[in-house]
């Protein structure tokens, strides 16, 4: 199999590549997370280069990409701790073009793309632990569509943006609307993320809605995968930029005379922290890869990576803190914030514990030797 790039994806590599090293400086992400987590102008900018368009199709003023572009664009946000979530764009994207009807995705598709407009996904609730099935919020069809009753948790940047994607019952079944931030009956709560990010508790009081699809829990199931794609390629991003800094560090930090990179112990566990990263790259390109895959094999393959994801971030994760010392958990030194971030991530769409559950569950019927 050929895993070799395309120039097209080379060039989006290097065009995002050179916005995060030139545009997103470790003291402007410090400003932005001073300021609350999330910068308009910041996310106006990814949607100046086109990337809030990558699963948009062309004739709606999208790039019309596919998984694999979007992998290699995630990744260089990773690189650069970006705290605007281009994922929950693509997310919007893929949801709204493969699902919503005609007159929503006119009305929606070319806003996002322009960056003119932040749809994020709404659908954790307290007692849910990550369970789609376990869903509380409520649907009512009204004169001009449909209301909705519902609190959803850790939106992220749920006060800052225009729209949220919303699953809902409706006769019993799960649904997917679209809801306005400013439609009346929604009110957002906002707070600070461990990773300096921004997320809100979003809060629906028969609120207006629109209806994007009744067919609410395969079209979910869809954007949670388009999620965890995401993490999975923003977490290579950080492991490779940790693993760097890592390496640099111990070429310059001297103890006993010498650079503690000399130590055969530590250079081991180096080696450990770069298997654990390409392991997980790996995974990672099987979860883009299978994205477009018939929905069963989709989601085998994405529990999957993502519980490998999950335990390679861990492990690179406290590895570098280790190796680094006391100065690996001070604020002013960026390896806290890569540590913060990948704490963050292996928690995002699914814990590794959660994935594990997904992955037994899937594999029952070929999990004995002798089947």
């Amino acid at each position: 199999m050929d895993f070799d790039f395309t120039d097209e994806q080379e060039q989006l590599r290097d065009a995002t590549r050179k916005w995060v090293d030139k545009g997103y400086t470790f003291e402007r992400r410090r400003g932005i997370t001073q300021a609350g987590g999330f910068s308009r102008e910041a996310y106006g900018q990814l949607a100046d280069l086109g990337l809030a368009g990558v699963y948009i199709p062309e004739a709606q003023g999208g790039l019309g990409m596919g998984p694999v572009e979007g992998m290699v664009v995630m990744e260089e946000l990773g690189r650069g701790l970006v705290l605007e979530p281009l994922a929950q764009t693509l997310i919007a994207g893929g949801v709204l073009s493969g699902y919503a009807p005609a007159a929503m995705q006119d009305a929606w598709l070319s806003n996002i793309a322009s960056g003119e407009r932040l749809v994020v996904l709404a659908y954790q609730e307290r007692a849910a632990r990550y369970k789609f099935e376990k869903c509380e919020a409520k649907s009512t069809p009204a004169h001009e569509g449909w209301t909705l009753v519902a609190t959803k948790s850790i939106v992220p940047a749920g006060d800052q943006a225009d729209a949220f994607i919303v699953p809902a019952l409706a006769n019993g079944k799960m649904a997917l609307f679209l809801v306005k931030r400013t439609a009346a009956g929604v009110t957002t709560r906002g707070y600070g993320t461990q990773d300096g990010a921004r997320a809100a508790e979003v809060m629906l009081e028969n609120a207006p809605a629109s209806l994007i699809t009744l067919d609410g829990l395969s079209a979910l199931e869809h954007a949670v995968d388009i999620g965890i794609a995401a993490t999975c390629a923003e977490a290579i991003g950080v492991m490779d930029k940790t693993l760097a800094v890592t390496v640099e560090y111990m070429n310059t930090r001297k103890q006993f005379g010498v650079a503690i990179s000399s130590f055969q112990a530590l250079r081991h566990r180096v080696a450990d922290m770069k298997m654990q990263l390409e392991l997980a790259r790996s995974m990672s390109y099987y979860a883009s890869l299978k994205l477009n895959a018939p929905a069963e094999e989709r989601r085998r393959a994405l529990a999957r990576a993502k519980y490998q994801l999950g335990v390679a971030m861990r492990f690179v994760g406290q590895q570098a803190v280790q190796l680094h010392g006391g100065i690996a958990v001070t604020d002013e030194y960026i390896v806290s914030h890569y540590f913060k971030k990948l704490t963050q991530l292996e928690m995002t769409f699914g814990d590794t514990l959660h994935h594990l559950g997904e992955v037994s569950a899937r594999m029952q019927d070929t999990a004995g030797v002798f089947a």
